[in-house]
């Protein structure tokens, strides 16, 4: 204390007559609530507008030396209360025409998430002569109506500051747009006419069509759409829904006449999950049938009834050459279990550790260890069927070998080799828990999440269980359903690359014989 007080004695002492920048605030200050032009301030005004600074500076610095001492730097600070979950509360029922309705009011801002999902895609309706007609059919719902143009819609949607989006993915559809409150009665009418009126015009359809063709022109030269499309194909075949691939055959094969049937099967009230969640409240389902009374009763849900795996191969390297390739692509995986697996809980935490994180074992070992590559990850694909697992990424082209080395290496060490850590499992518990708010963090987020539910066949409780569910994986849990789900005997490994200077350091690692593969998986001799 004493030593402050000499520092403070001296730094109020006088100063040199000299115009710092103390007087000159002052003097400013001064000049400009005077009436008349102000004089420059006398010494003691200086010295004491001086001294304030000082004793302010010097209190700040004792009240933080005071603070830093205080702590324990040798040890992590303890995390705070994890603050409680607070997820969205909604409504179900039932409109005139068969159709579900959820509400979620959310009153925070004037906007409004509005979605009608439809149950089943195109691995339920598309054949695999006609594979992308699916695709086609929503493209064309935006090319205009019985009433407006293409353009019309464009127009009329931008004036009112939205977009309404039509598309049909694997196993599920959606019309969906966001707008303000005000404008959210004009753009449902617009979804409504898309949705009941559309016109099919035959020169959007050939237009539609044309850019798809070259789109698949497009994809064959470059590794990534390579991979994407090789990679189903090997491990499904080509009668499974999940392995079949739109082609140019399929695409040219389709007429207006199918696109209008499908349009007619498929957009249907019994298969419908209309979903709304923004600042609205109950009366908003008068509005809705008001705006669909035109959509009558009709339809049914889809069924989910795949067709029998083929049997499983011995893991085998599939290798699509791509001369002269930069980098290689490489998927590595075997079909996994559907979205209702009672082992999702264990498979999500084993995933995350393995490959589902940037501070993956995956990542750190193949990014940050070697630098072979940007990035690369793993995944399952849950869905009605046997969603894929696939791990893999883009590699530097001459690390290939090297990386497929460290690939097989973690695997391995996932299934118990290296065995999952009370730490990792911890710190994934807790990343998945703290991570789940963020799906509610817009009404879109929160729109989705809701119908995620119906389209899955979750317990509406999903997410108030989420905690709880992670929670208790075990580490035994996540050991068993690495040993179950991923059969290092039996994997599929596609790589994309340049076969002329990769194809020889593959075969020095003796992880699996060489397939070689066209652009089409077909076979080649090798």
């Amino acid at each position: 204390m004493k030593h402050s007080q000499a520092i403070l004695a001296q730094n109020c002492s006088p100063v040199p007559r000299t115009r710092g920048r103390g007087w000159v605030r002052g003097y400013w200050s001064a000049a400009l609530e005077a009436p008349h032009p102000a004089s420059p301030p006398s010494t003691g005004e200086r010295e004491s507008f001086c001294c304030s600074i000082r004793v302010l500076v010097l209190l700040v610095l004792f009240a933080t030396t005071l603070h830093a001492q205080s702590l324990d730097r040798s040890k992590i600070p303890s995390a705070g209360k994890t603050p409680e979950l607070h997820v969205p509360k909604w409504t179900t029922s039932t409109l005139s025409n068969g159709a579900m309705l959820i509400i979620s009011e959310r009153h925070e801002l004037p906007l409004i998430s509005f979605s009608i999902t439809f149950l089943g895609g195109s691995s339920q309706v598309d054949t695999p002569q006609k594979r992308g007609l699916s695709s086609l059919t929503s493209s064309m719902m935006s090319e205009g109506t019985t009433s407006r143009t293409g353009d019309q819609l464009a127009d009329a949607l931008q004036l009112l500051g939205t977009n309404v989006s039509v598309g049909i993915g694997s196993e599920e559809g959606a019309i969906s747009f966001v707008s303000t409150k005000a404008k959210f009665e004009p753009v449902l009418a617009i979804a409504a006419d898309m949705l009941l009126h559309p016109a099919f015009p035959n020169d959007s359809l050939e237009r539609l069509r044309a850019q798809t063709l070259v789109s698949l022109t497009l994809a064959k030269n470059r590794p990534e759409s390579i991979g994407a499309r090789v990679f189903p194909k090997v491990i499904y075949g080509n009668a499974h829904p999940y392995g079949i691939q739109v082609t140019e055959e399929s695409l040219k094969a389709i007429t207006r006449d199918d696109i209008v049937a499908l349009h007619k099967s498929y957009y249907q009230p019994a298969r419908a999950i209309i979903t709304v969640v923004g600042d609205v409240d109950a009366s908003i389902k008068n509005t809705i049938e008001k705006a669909l009374e035109a959509w009558g009763k009709g339809g049914e849900k889809p069924t989910f009834d795949y067709a029998k795996l083929p049997e499983p191969k011995s893991t085998t390297i599939y290798l699509v050459d791509k001369p002269g390739a930069a980098q290689s692509i490489v998927a590595i995986g075997l079909p996994g279990p559907a979205r209702n697996t009672p082992d999702y809980f264990p498979l999500l935490l084993m995933n995350r550790i393995l490959g589902g994180q940037f501070q993956s074992r995956l990542n750190h070992n193949i990014r940050e260890v070697h630098g072979y590559s940007y990035g690369v990850n793993s995944a399952f694909s849950y869905g009605h069927g046997p969603g894929a697992f696939r791990a893999g990424g883009a590699i530097v082209s001459d690390k290939t070998d090297a990386a497929m080395i460290e690939f097989m290496r973690e695997i391995k060490g996932v299934m118990g080799e290296k065995p999952i850590t009370a730490e990792e499992l911890q710190s994934s518990k807790e990343g998945l828990i703290q991570e789940l708010p963020r799906r509610f963090a817009s009404v879109t987020g929160i729109g989705n999440a809701i119908t995620d539910l119906y389209t899955q066949g979750l317990p509406e409780d999903y997410f108030q269980a989420f905690a709880k569910n992670v929670s208790a994986v075990t580490l035994d849990d996540v050991a068993r359903v690495a040993k179950k789900y991923i059969d290092i005997d039996h994997l599929a490994i596609v790589i994309v690359g340049d076969r002329a200077s990769i194809e020889a350091p593959l075969k020095g690692t003796n992880i699996a014989p060489i397939v070689h593969l066209d652009v089409e998986a077909n076979s080649l001799p090798n």
